[in-house]
């Protein structure tokens, strides 16, 4: 399976968009500052998270989350509750 995800830091409540084919390994990587876009900002916890068969679904996926406000802001409007 291949996950696209939404993160939030628990310090600044920023959110950032990825994709992993290994949820835990990958939640591991951001909180320990091995991603530079999420080394400000630990600890980091998962808000939202999205499972593909297809990484190349998941990929386009998480394209449209990182480039189109409109998606984003879809997305953000549907886990209001979920988030700090």
């Amino acid at each position: 399976m291949y996950y696209v995800y939404i993160i939030q830091s628990s310090i600044n409540e920023k959110l950032y968009f990825g994709r992993t084919s290994d949820l835990e390994s990958r939640l591991k990587e951001h909180n320990s500052g091995k991603n530079f876009s999420t080394k400000e900002g630990k600890p980091w916890s998962y808000v939202y998270v999205e499972g593909y068969k297809s990484e190349k679904d998941a990929v386009s996926r998480e394209l449209k989350l990182k480039n189109y406000g409109n998606a984003r802001t879809y997305v953000k409007r549907r886990i209001k509750n979920s988030m700090l």
